[in-house]
This record gives C-alpha cells, structure tokens and sequence, in this order.
C-alpha cells in the first residue's frame, strides 16, 4: 500500500481538509499504514497537481479557513487500477525478531523485560481494536463481547443495521489487525516460558 492511495480511500470515504485527514490516520488507517501530518500535507499537494483530488469551493473567505478535497476521477480511476493490480506479499522484517536470533549467541540477558514490555504493548493494541469492534462492528460475527466502547466523531451504524459490502469489507481489515495482535501476544508469551527457562549466558553457559 502506499500513502496516496490511502489518501484517496479516506477522501473517498468522506472529503477532508488535511488537518481532518491527518487527525483520521491517527485513529483508523495509521492503524496499518502510518504517515505523518507533513508527509499528509506533501501528497495532498502532489495529488491535487497531479488532477487526481481538488480543493472544494468554500463560501469562507480564504485566509485561515481549512482546505477540503474532493476526489476527482482521475483518483478513483488510480485507485481502482490499484486495488485490482498484483502486488506480492511484504517479508517481515521486525527487529524483535532479529534480537531473538542474536540472544542465541550472546544470551538472553536482559531480553526478558523487553518481552513483556512488547506483550504490554500488543495487549493494549488488541483491546483497542476491541474497543473499536464493539463500538463499529456490534453485533456482527467476530465481535468481541463484554468490551468498553470509547466515543467517536465517526458515524456508527446501530446493530440493527445490515451490513454494506463496504462495513464488511472494514470489518475484514479490523479483525486482520487483532489476529495479528493475537498471534504477537501468543508468541511473545512462548517466548517469556522459553527465555525464563534458558540460563542467561550464551549457548547455556
């Protein structure tokens, strides 16, 4: 994925100036694609140059109101070509990962604490994506029960809802995110049991 196109999918979702978009990723999208609010600001330019969005006609006088954009379709047409293109899975590369292999040779000394400060870490993850799922998704398969819903701006449909192909289709990149945020928590509680158990010093010494 690249920032444009999650540009384009937000405004899509909703036109947006770039203070709106930005405060957005921080709380959806930058979930799994993060950017800055600068890097926000620089594609936003480059799209609109490129006749992809434009700024919408605003009744405000110019100095100090907020610019909204509009997907054009030019953009649509990009993202479309986009999601129906071929692009091969990432490796993983997480350093995490790279200092287990490194704690073979050199011991585990230390590494212990840092395990549990990532497990701490993905535990809050995953119960914000609960707290996301009850709050958007209630009532639909995969939602967690006996969760706290923290209050939003976004539209939320009520449970009685039927879902659009567009709720499930979100609903789907949510539930990817906590089984990721499951399958860490897993792990990192394997890797706590088998660091505690290894003598601290390299190769068992």
């Amino acid at each position: 994925m690249s920032l444009p196109h999650a540009i384009l999918t937000a405004l899509l979702e909703r036109p947006s100036s770039g203070l709106e978009l930005a405060r957005r990723f921080d709380r959806s999208i930058g979930y799994f694609w993060s950017a800055t609010h600068q890097q926000i600001y620089r594609e936003l330019g480059r799209l609109e140059r490129s006749g992809c969005i434009r700024a919408l006609a605003s009744e405000r006088p110019a100095r100090g109101r907020k610019k909204e954009y509009e997907v054009l379709a030019a953009g649509r047409a990009e993202l479309t070509g986009w999601v129906s293109g071929r692009e091969d899975p990432k490796p993983v590369r997480d350093p995490l990962l790279l200092r287990m292999r490194a704690a073979a040779v050199v011991g585990t000394d230390g590494l212990p604490d840092e395990l549990r400060r990532h497990l701490a870490l993905h535990e809050r993850q995953l119960a914000d994506y609960a707290d996301i799922e009850a709050r958007d998704f209630s009532g639909r398969p995969g939602t967690a029960a006996g969760t706290t819903t923290r209050p939003t701006a976004e539209k939320t449909p009520e449970p009685t809802e039927t879902p659009t192909e567009a709720d499930r289709l979100r609903h789907l990149v949510l539930r990817a995110g906590m089984d990721l945020e499951r399958l860490w928590v897993d792990w990192l509680t394997e890797a706590l049991r088998e660091t505690s158990a290894a003598p601290a010093g390299p190769d068992g010494a």
